[in-house]
């Protein structure tokens, strides 16, 4: 305290008023500048105030809250260093807090971008004696996505689907070398190996966006992917997506409010049907469980709870070709067949545009809704798109047989946004959850190997063997359609052979395969306890917030 307020003092007699510098984009495409303030230079410069700098290493250190999470603050890691030095130069680049490259004698780091399937399993298996790991993603948690659609009609509570990051791998809560960062990665300098980030901080710090940087020795991309709209008018402001918890949060207090406010006195019958009209585009396997789900919750809940309206409830899925298409022939047959007994309404038709209250399709039919769920898809992300790295058919991060990024050292990429570049021969996988779980699988033992012959650290292990290159195997795919009905195919590809099977002993399967796949003990208890109190008590209709 006693030296910042000497430098405070001595900037006072200086005349050195805090001043604005502009941060120039330097770094690399995607990287936006920010402003922050600075004392004049020259005024430190002519009265050789060296605790100015001192002054500077305290400012850097904050910790703040955010969503009722505590980010740990750079400070505490022992790696961190003062991003402010002296210099007899002037700065002709913006000078962001955070980690800086690890030094002789400190262990490697490991930075990963992302929360989802694939980053969770490569950090549940990162070996910590080897590597410093930090986590950097705007959700800290991973989302069991086979189970979601359950939790917007209350089958099962959210934090049944959501599992920690810091549960998953717990160096990153526990270690002060390692740790978790609430934010998004705007932009990476690879021949710095920096990555360049903002926190979300919905305007809780002094400085918004508050900025970043992240040294790192190995870097793992796994940002995951966006829904795909085809560029259709209306799509994000008026439909809901389904692959986050909030996501679900928002559909489940949709939904009720509108079964609510249908029986409100002086709804005319027009306004009643389009409030209780449930509109799912997509008939994919996520679009085919929501709209499952729906209905199950129609005919045991709200024909009991909400009679008034029980009649005037309807579900409509609408599907440019067919549903459940990579599914096998018989089972696509009978997941028409099951849904169109419970009720729900399958259309042929592509959509054209999205109005506040209705959807207008190409053959000019217009379908009135109060709630609209989209599923069709996923693409790359705007941040994928503007990273400068070679990209595969489809717009994702072109990776080799290693999950390398050839054209540059120590970046790798998996999951929904990677796919393996052309000269590899390979096709690019779908964007499933077990195919980024097996490619986080085998480059997290590519790691632990490659570490273990000290190949950890920034452009080193280039002659180290990297064994067997990655080869995927679909283990098959599963569905429920309600009704204590599913799908399970376990052919190898679309063309192959393989065991099918359809109805109550496929619902069994689905259920169990689900349940010993939740990541943690905790969740699988959760799972079980909520399947079964939805059994005996149905399904929870409270709308909270």
């Amino acid at each position: 305290m006693a030296l910042a307020r000497v430098a405070r003092s001595s900037m006072r007699r200086s005349g050195g008023a805090f001043g604005t510098y502009r941060a120039q984009e330097v770094f690399c495409d995607g990287v936006s500048p920010y402003q922050c303030s600075l004392p004049s230079l020259e005024s430190v410069r002519a009265n050789n105030n060296s605790s100015y700098f001192s002054c500077i290493k305290m400012v850097n250190h904050m910790s703040f809250w955010s969503r009722g999470m505590k980010v740990t603050p750079h400070y505490e890691f022992r790696a961190a260093e003062a991003v402010a030095e002296e210099s007899d130069v002037e700065y002709d680049e913006p000078r962001y807090p955070g980690l800086e490259a690890t030094k002789p004698g400190e262990k490697p780091r490991v930075v990963v971008l992302g929360s989802g399937w694939g980053a969770c399993r490569f950090l549940k298996g990162l070996d910590t004696k080897i590597y410093n790991v930090v986590c950097i993603s705007p959700r800290n948690h991973m989302v069991f996505t086979p189970l979601l659609a359950s939790t917007c009609v209350g089958t099962l509570e959210f934090r049944s689907v959501a599992e920690p990051v810091s549960q998953i791998q717990a160096a990153l809560g526990k270690d002060p070398n390692c740790g978790f960062y609430l934010a998004s990665c705007s932009g990476i300098d690879t021949g710095k190996h920096e990555v360049y980030c903002e926190t979300v901080s919905q305007g809780e710090l002094p400085r918004n966006p508050y900025q970043f940087k992240v040294a790192y020795d190995k870097l793992v991309i796994a940002a995951g992917a966006e829904p795909v709209t085809f560029g259709i008018k209306g799509v994000y402001e008026h439909a809901y997506f389904l692959r986050e918890v909030n996501h679900a949060q928002e559909i489940r207090k949709k939904l009720l409010l509108n079964l609510m406010l249908a029986q409100n006195p002086g709804i005319s019958e027009e306004e009643k049907k389009q409030l209780l009209h449930c509109v799912v585009i997509g008939g994919g396997p996520t679009g085919v469980e929501f709209s499952g789900e729906l209905s199950d919750f129609i005919m045991k809940d709200v024909r009991e709870r909400y009679s008034h309206v029980k009649d005037d409830i309807q579900v409509t899925l609408i599907e440019a070709n067919e549903i459940l298409s990579s599914f096998d022939v018989g089972l696509r047959q009978y997941a028409t067949n099951h849904l169109t007994k419970c009720g729900v309404r399958l259309m042929r038709g592509v959509v054209k545009e999205v109005q506040s209250k209705k959807i207008v399709l190409n053959d000019g039919t217009d379908v009135p809704y109060g709630l609209l769920v989209w599923s069709t898809g996923v693409g790359p992300s705007k941040f994928v798109k503007s990273l400068n790295l070679p990209k595969s058919p489809g717009g994702r991060i072109g990776v080799d047989e290693w999950m390398r990024v050839p054209s540059v050292e120590d970046v790798f990429a998996l999951g929904d946004c990677a796919g393996f570049l052309e000269q590899t021969g390979r096709p690019v996988l779908p964007a499933l959850a077990q195919v980024a779980e097996r490619e986080g699988k085998f480059l997290v033992e590519l790691f632990n190997k490659i570490g273990k012959q000290d190949g950890g650290r920034a452009s080193t292990g280039k002659d180290i063997p990297l064994g067997d290159p990655f080869v995927y195997k679909h283990l098959g795919s599963m569905a429920t359609v309600g009704g204590y009905k599913a799908l399970v195919d376990l052919r190898q590809s679309k063309d192959a052979k393989g065991v099918s099977l359809a109805g109550f002993l496929s619902w069994m399967i689905w259920r169990s395969a689900y349940l010993t796949r939740v990541v943690s003990w905790r969740n699988r208890f959760y799972v079980a306890v909520n399947w079964a109190t939805t059994l005996v008590f149905g399904r929870d209709n409270s709308r909270i917030g």
